[in-house]
């Protein structure tokens, strides 16, 4: 059961009630859910973000007398779909019926049609395809939540036109219009959930149409922008660039080259006629997201009274055998 283990099942195998507490109690077995434990070693193994919220999406399937299929954020996480992590995770579930929905026990019941080609078994694990999963979290859980898992979802192959019929079927389902707004705003060229945030916040300021992934050749060096207005780049700068490997991060060598490679190519980028404003997580927090804006106005203001709004033509071909070449 992919490191699982319920205590009937437990029990079967001619362990006593008394054995079973006392590995739990031991710390050897880690309750994932009422009467279904994994051990130690597994569950520390797997991070907080996926790995454990999918582990006990098995446990709750486990559990079910009723044929459930995983939806929402547990599809997501079965399929690895890049998604944003809400405030208060839930195991989704979801089968056929009249539009319903309830929470219990830690575990999000759906009642909503679905056809039976939208189903897609990974791993053994039946659960409802992407397009589906990424316009149920939208519905679920509103629209910026819903951009990223689009986002994701077009990265994974996904088309636009496909969402839209996942849609479709939706007309009248509660939360709907957050749903159709996700999609005219989804855009594949967010690599992560974060670059997604952070296209949402520049949209936002409303200086014009937000490009992402703008390529641009830097002597010797091809680097790829995460978004660009007219002459301004705006990147986000998340701590994953500066962590190590070995503590989760992306950092393959000293963080001070890091973060010294960083300076080299902002400077580059500014070299071109281009302003550079970076974006943090904590831009994207209620409390601080007023303030991220007048910042990134105010920089964005700059590049336009020094270089214009216009992205020089020579650039924007260079840009374009770029993305020729590369098939981007």
């Amino acid at each position: 059961n992919g490191g699982l283990i319920t205590r009937g099942r437990a029990l079967d195998l001619d362990m006593s009630p008394t054995e079973v507490r006392h590995e739990l109690r031991s710390g050897r077995w880690v309750v994932v859910r009422r009467g279904v434990y994994t051990d130690a070693a597994t569950w520390d193994a797997l991070d907080e973000y996926a790995g454990r919220p999918l582990l006990r999406a098995h446990a709750a399937l486990l559990t079910m007398r009723r044929g459930w299929v995983l939806s929402h954020d547990s599809s997501a996480h079965q399929q690895g779909l890049a998604i944003l992590t809400p405030d208060d995770p839930l195991v989704h579930i979801t089968r056929p019926g009249h539009t319903a929905a309830w929470t219990r026990d830690g575990v999000g019941h759906h009642l909503a049609h679905y056809e039976p080609h939208q189903v897609v078994v990974v791993d053994g694990f039946e659960c409802l395809d992407l397009a589906r999963t990424a316009c149920d979290i939208a519905r679920d859980r509103g629209v910026e939540h819903g951009v990223a898992a689009m986002d994701a979802a077009m990265r994974r192959g996904v088309s636009k036109g496909a969402l839209w019929t996942a849609v479709e079927p939706m007309r009248f389902w509660p939360h709907v219009r957050d749903v159709r707004s996700a999609i005219s705003l989804a855009d594949p060229g967010a690599v992560n959930p974060r670059e997604t945030q952070a296209r949402l916040l520049v949209r936002e300021l409303g200086i014009g149409a937000v490009e992402t992934q703008f390529p641009m050749r830097l002597g010797d060096r091809l680097v790829w922008c995460d978004l660009r207005v007219g002459r301004h780049v705006f990147e986000f700068d998340g701590r994953v660039k500066y962590e190590r490997v070995e503590d989760g991060g992306v950092a393959d060598r000293p963080i001070d080259e890091v973060v010294w490679e960083e300076k080299k190519r902002e400077r580059l980028i500014r070299a071109e006629g281009f302003g550079v404003s970076g974006i943090s997580a904590q831009d994207f927090l209620p409390a601080h997201r007023g303030d991220a804006k007048a910042r990134l106005r105010a920089e964005y203001a700059v590049t336009m009274a020094r270089w214009g709004a216009e992205l020089p033509a020579h650039l924007a071909r260079a840009a374009a055998e770029i993305r020729a070449r590369q098939g981007a």
